[in-house]
């Protein structure tokens, strides 16, 4: 229940407008075909956007064992075209949302999450959004 009321305050509180933006990026992507790779990751990224709270972001690598065309040197380069062209963009949103979000207590949690956020619009590829505690546990 908790999440739930943290989702909605999340998604009326500003997690709208960064999801769009993030779907607006993916737009922009898919329209120049060559950005379809980035395009689906904002996708879903953004879904993650509207609602974070019961989700996280891992590498696939983590949760694979094993190495993908995303979690690779190709994910490398994909990372870092992505982010001289978009993601530094949506870290900045994310960031300005997140100082707006700590100026009251009740903002905190929020401001984490755009925190979150904004790492995760600097370097998207190989990234898969997970449900809360589905991260595998380290061999003892």
């Amino acid at each position: 229940m908790l999440r739930f009321v943290l989702n909605v305050l999340w998604f009326v509180l500003g997690g709208f407008v960064m999801g769009l933006g993030w779907w607006l990026a993916g737009l922009v992507a898919a329209i120049t075909i060559v950005g379809l790779p980035w395009a689906r990751a904002c996708f879903v990224i953004g879904n993650f956007s509207f609602w974070p709270f019961g989700q996280e972001a891992i590498s696939r690598r983590e949760l694979t064992g094993r190495n993908d065309f995303g979690t690779g040197p190709l994910g490398l380069v994909g990372n870092v075209i992505w982010f001289l062209l978009a993601g530094w963009w949506l870290a900045i949103g994310h960031l300005s949302s997140a100082l707006a979000c700590f100026v009251t207590i009740i903002g905190i949690p929020f401001g984490i999450q755009h925190v979150k956020l904004a790492l995760i619009a600097l370097a998207p590829i190989g990234l898969q959004v997970v449900p809360t505690g589905t991260r595998p546990r380290l061999p003892e």
